[in-house]
């Protein structure tokens, strides 16, 4: 028989001692102290009793990633082609805004092609889940449904089902019966994450783990828990908007650069491939604050119309308020614009949105937001045919930024005649497009603004 040891572990920060205490050290935490106890092995050994031997890197073959596509173009976008076989993906986002929904549907696409799937349901009822998939339209044979949170149960199940994709939903309500602590605690979803883990890579099941975040929109838990798995995902989505934005942010197995967009309907999740057309389908033409922006999230360049109202007839302070775009960068281009474009913003309310409910996270839009916030400032409105998109450096000038040429081609697609865009783009420059490249703040304005 194996000999056992124990340690405490912190619920609040994750730190281990070797003894219970009161207070934990760390984190200034009480009675935060739960116990854990861990099988010891013998020195050298792997977990399964062998010994490891170290080789030359030429002598190992590389591991080939089976996929197998989900028959969500955006989906499987995001994850680089498909659903790794033996890959865990955790998947986060605020409550509601169509987790479960879209890993139903993606269950549902592989059930379809025979790949036997399993939704473990931790939180609702298999009656409830089922009530979703039937809305869903997702009544495959081999899509099977367990209502579980004791993780041995649960791979009991999965030893005899033998699935080819599982979805536990979620992360937080499975409790591993060793542990004395609560489901949803560090110990508890360390110890479900690398069970978890261990088994996917050992069966080669393509496993998605629905994560809770907390009300700053990071993912609950300890950080080891998006360490543990091979692809983090980020559901976004604003309750006043029917959009979501599925975002990679970490991909053993793909670019971490992508994104995929999706409309939330009553029959599920449906699929945006053209998303440019879909946020551009409702701005309004001549007038004041409104700019097109040229961005590209991972390989798929996107429109996007940026807002801004200025009202420089405020009382005290002026306040800076941004929607889609980081406020921290919004104030270093409001003083850029001050001190080498001459605009007295001191005073004024700036008020910058990207219309559609879309996030940019990208300094490219800079140049956008820029123009954005002259236009409105001057009453001057930007012509509808204009497309923007650049970098801004703190002395005034246009930086600038990859991908160019997929820029100017989806800009060109979409019937816009000019763009404003670095100097240096011009060398990228497409046939069907007029490039206005600029290589500082003023030029930018002056082309565009007179």
């Amino acid at each position: 028989m194996a000999k056992t040891q124990s340690q405490f572990c912190c619920q609040a920060c994750g730190a281990f001692f070797p003894k219970w205490i009161g207070r934990c050290t760390t984190c200034g935490a009480w009675n935060s102290l739960v116990e854990e106890v861990t099988a010891k092995k013998k020195p050298g050994l792997s977990p399964d009793g062998r010994a490891s031997a170290a080789r030359p890197v030429r002598d190992i073959d590389a591991d080939h990633a089976a996929r197998v596509p989900t028959g969500i173009g955006e989906l499987d976008r995001v994850l680089g082609g498909g659903a790794v076989m033996g890959g865990v993906t955790l998947v986060g986002g605020d409550p509601g805004v169509g987790k479960s929904t879209l890993l139903m549907q993606a269950l549902a696409g592989l059930a379809a092609k025979g790949c036997r799937s399993l939704y473990v349901s931790g939180e609702e009822s298999a009656g409830q889940t089922a009530a979703r998939a039937r809305r869903l339209g997702a009544m495959a044979d081999d899509l099977l449904v367990l209502a579980e949170n004791d993780l041995d149960v649960i791979e009991r199940v999965i030893t005899e089902v033998r699935p080819t994709a599982l979805v536990i939903d979620s992360v937080q309500t499975v409790r591993a019966a060793s542990l004395e602590s609560a489901a949803g605690t560090v110990s508890q979803l360390r110890e479900v994450a690398a069970r978890t883990v261990e088994r996917s890579k050992r069966d080669g099941i393509a496993t998605f783990l629905v994560g809770h975040v907390t009300k700053d929109g990071l993912l609950a838990g300890p950080k080891v828990l998006e360490h543990l798995v091979d692809t983090v995902l980020a559901f976004e989505g604003d309750r006043g908007h029917s959009f979501r934005a599925l975002r990679t942010q970490k991909n053993r197995f793909g670019s971490a650069t992508e994104v995929g967009v999706f409309e939330m309907t009553a029959e599920g999740m449906r699929e945006v491939p053209n998303p440019s057309a879909l946020f551009l389908a409702e701005r309004p033409r001549n007038v004041a604050g409104s700019v097109i922006a040229a961005t590209s999230e991972g390989t798929r360049p996107m429109l996007v119309e940026v807002q801004a109202l200025v009202s420089p007839f405020a009382a005290g302070s002026g306040r800076r308020t941004a929607t889609g775009v980081d406020s921290g960068r919004l104030a270093m281009i409001l003083a850029v614009l001050e001190r080498k474009a001459g605009l007295s913003l001191a005073g004024a309310d700036v008020f910058v949105n990207v219309a559609g409910g879309v996030r940019v996270d990208e300094p490219a839009i800079d140049l956008a937001v820029a123009l954005a916030v002259a236009s409105s400032m001057r009453d001057r409105p930007v012509a509808a045919d204009v497309v923007a998109f650049g970098e801004i450096g703190l002395a005034g000038e246009v930086r600038s930024v990859p991908r160019a040429q997929a820029r100017l081609a989806e800009a060109a697609a979409m019937g816009f005649r000019r763009a404003v865009a670095p100097a240096s783009a011009e060398a990228k420059l497409a046939a069907d497009i007029e490039l206005l490249g600029v290589r500082t703040l003023e030029e930018a304005l002056s082309a565009v603004l007179g």
